[in-house]
């Protein structure tokens, strides 16, 4: 009780600071192929050299190679990092800022899903403390100095990295992931162009999507909210519900691919400023031990969450099941709730997600479920103060 009543009062505070805060976001280009427009703005920027943060499936996929020719056209010089993995390690970043250095660059390009956006803002990080290293900058507002241009092209509908003050790390040694937090990361441009999402194949476009809707739900449920990121939250649930099935079952379908790229978007303005809860505290220690995609992480453990949380998430879960209309007049904030839920529970199952993570480890399940406290209490401001107990058995939830 103790605990929980200096948690609930650290996150007050921290709110109310909040509000005083330079909170800003990205210069936004959206459209179709409006990717192709942005090395003319890089030209006008009068960049000496850039650095193309990517990985090689995106390479190898040619996806980024309009890109590096409009940079070619203008004289734009260049160079490509695209050994970023799934889950971005301190020794990416590290590797990306020798090359960085190497090449004299001014400017980061991310181009890709949130793994080389992540690696691209530590990069930044890095860029302007050298003699910080990532670990040093894990928390909040620890990056202080003022980032080389970012530019922040997502290929992929669901992190919302291209406008969050957030990018999350693992420590390959230890199997630590962690987020560094800070204004300073928020890309000053990003570039929403639905063609680049098209023909994303199915298991991405499901668990990234149900990525968006995580931070979409965390941030409406938590005690952080504005009103803003409550109508952004909504705005995104909205989206993702209406057109994620259409855009797993048709990527063609640019309608649905644009709809879910401004979703995203928008649950990462919500989600910067509301913060998240237990489901990501869960999902980045599941990342760092074993590799699992942050999205599938998400998407299998949100439900179990979300009906842990019991009555003190039942209202604001309610409210969202009204705002998509899958309720009917009469019905309890519990029934409301319940709905909302098993919705989530229905989409992973017509999406193929499952609903276990397989290879969790009976010995590794202390240290994730203390790593899991630490990341989300006191800072992340959740209906319900959980305790390692109730974490514990979450893990053992999930677990295949």
């Amino acid at each position: 009780m103790l605990y929980r009543t200096y948690a609930r009062i650290y996150q007050t505070a921290f709110r109310g600071v909040s509000y005083l805060l330079p909170w800003s976001t990205p210069t936004l280009l959206q459209g179709r192929d409006v990717s192709k427009d942005l090395p003319e703005l890089i030209q006008k920027n009068k960049h000496k050299s850039l650095i193309v943060v990517t990985d090689k499936v995106l390479m190898d996929l040619k996806l980024v190679d309009h890109l590096l020719d409009g940079l070619k056209v203008r004289n734009i010089s260049y160079c490509i990092y695209s050994d970023t993995v799934a889950n971005p390690t301190i020794d990416n970043v590290n590797d990306a800022l020798a090359l960085y250095d190497k090449n004299s660059c001014d400017g980061i390009i991310a181009f890709g899903g949130g793994s080389p956006m992540d690696c691209a803002k530590a990069l930044g990080a890095r860029v302007v403390n050298p003699k910080k290293s990532i670990s040093k900058m894990k928390g909040l507002f620890k990056v202080v100095k003022k980032l080389p241009p970012l530019y922040a092209i997502p290929t992929t509908a669901g992190t919302g990295s291209e406008v969050t003050i957030a990018a999350v790390i693992t420590d390959g040694k230890t199997h630590e992931k962690y987020a560094i937090n800070d204004l300073r990361l928020i890309p000053k441009y990003a570039v929403l162009d639905p063609m680049l999402t098209k023909n994303l194949p199915q298991a991405i476009t499901s668990t990234t999507g149900i990525d968006a809707l995580t931070h979409a739900v965390e941030a409406f449920i938590g005690k952080s909210n504005t009103k803003s990121t409550k109508e952004y939250s909504r705005k995104a649930v909205k989206l993702i519900t209406e057109n994620i099935f259409t855009a797993y079952n048709n990527g063609s379908d640019i309608e649905a691919r644009e709809n879910m790229q401004t979703a995203s978007y928008y649950a990462g303005i919500a989600f910067t400023r509301a913060y998240v809860g237990y489901v990501h505290a869960i999902a980045h220690t599941l990342g760092g031990f074993y590799s699992v995609p942050h999205g599938l992480a998400n998407a299998v453990i949100l439900p179990y969450v979300l009906e842990y949380y019991g009555s003190s998430a039942h209202k604001p879960l309610a409210e969202l099941a009204d705002h998509i209309q899958i309720t009917t007049d009469g019905e309890t904030d519990s029934e409301k709730a319940k709905l909302f839920i098993e919705m989530i529970k229905k989409l992973n199952k017509d999406m193929n997600i499952p609903n276990k993570i397989k290879g969790i480890k009976n010995e590794d399940i202390p240290v994730m479920v203390d790593r899991a406290n630490k990341e989300a209490n006191p800072l992340y401001p959740v209906p319900k103060i959980l305790n390692k107990k109730d974490l514990e058995n979450i893990f053992e939830m999930i677990k295949a």
